[in-house]
């Protein structure tokens, strides 16, 4: 019972176990694991990078980038290695190429659309205003419609 206690308590703890069998890596190094670690998400967190994540997934995830910086792999081929095994998701920001490009673009074309829409349906209304002519009321006849000139004229010739 107390060893299950334990057990709950280091885990919601976030304990992550430490690296096993590796070298620390230098400064300029680990500063690029980090940075590569900032740029991966966590499989198990919704929307934490591997860097910032307590989770053990993710230690080993950022375990797997010293590695393959240890490897010589370059950026491009790490996040290549990430993607071929969790999928497009496992970048923070998805690539602008492919279907991706139209996720990047849309809201800037939808943008640029909009504003043009309210541009001409502006300038169509702001036509220059016309000098308003003043009519005195005896000037003026009001113009009428049919049904009220026949009442008219037969009131009339009551």
């Amino acid at each position: 019972m107390i060893q299950a206690l334990l057990i709950s308590i280091v885990l919601a703890q976030g304990y992550a176990p430490p690296r096993q069998g590796q070298d620390p890596l230098d400064a300029e190094r680990e500063a690029r694991v980090q940075r590569i670690g900032k740029l991966l998400r966590c499989a198990v967190c919704q929307g934490v990078s591997i860097a910032d994540s307590p989770a053990s997934m993710a230690r080993a995830q950022l375990d797997k980038v010293r590695e393959l910086v240890v490897e010589g792999k370059s950026d491009d081929e790490i996040f290549d290695y990430f993607v071929a095994r969790y999928g497009e998701w496992a970048l923070m920001e998805p690539r602008k190429s492919g279907v991706t490009l139209g996720l990047w673009v849309g809201p800037l074309l939808l943008l640029a659309i909009g504003i043009f829409l309210v541009w001409m349906n502006t300038s169509k209304n702001a036509a220059p205003a016309q000098p308003a002519v003043v009519a005195s009321p005896e000037t003026e006849k009001p113009a009428e419609d049919e049904y009220l000139a026949k009442v008219r004229a037969d009131l009339e010739k009551q």
